[in-house]
């Protein structure tokens, strides 16, 4: 800034206007974008949400261990039904079920009962589903 105003300019704005002058501003990612809606910030995890947008994330990997392992015992008939072999499907149940093994030493909350897969079992469903 400069004229009469100047001796009232503060020092934040002496550091962003000197900053302007060396084009530190100059290219700056989002440059020339429009502004996040409004809207949106008025939710109060506006700025979660709009991380996971930007990452290309689901809340998913948000949800407590718990609830995350009951989903993906839920999704699981899914999940294999994309697998190739049943080799593959029995190191995805092993897999899930060590997870589920770590979480049942010392569950947290919420509390939720999940047992282990019987391995026998997907893989039966998974052969029944390739007919």
């Amino acid at each position: 800034m400069t004229g009469p105003t100047s001796r009232y300019e503060s020092l934040v704005d002496q550091q962003i206007g000197m900053a302007q002058e060396r084009g530190e501003f100059d290219n700056l990612p989002g440059l020339g974008q429009p502004l996040p809606d409004r809207g949106e910030q008025d939710d109060e995890l506006w700025w979660v949400k709009s991380y996971l947008r930007r990452e290309g994330l689901t809340a998913e990997g948000l949800l407590p261990a718990s609830l995350q392992l009951a989903r993906e015992v839920e999704h699981l008939p899914e999940a294999a039904a994309r697998l190739r072999s049943e080799r593959a499907v029995r190191e995805a149940v092993a897999s899930l079920n060590r997870r589920i093994e770590q979480y049942r030493k010392a569950p947290t909350s919420p509390y939720v009962k999940v047992k282990p897969i019987d391995v026998d079992a997907a893989l039966q469903r998974w052969r029944d589903g390739r007919r």
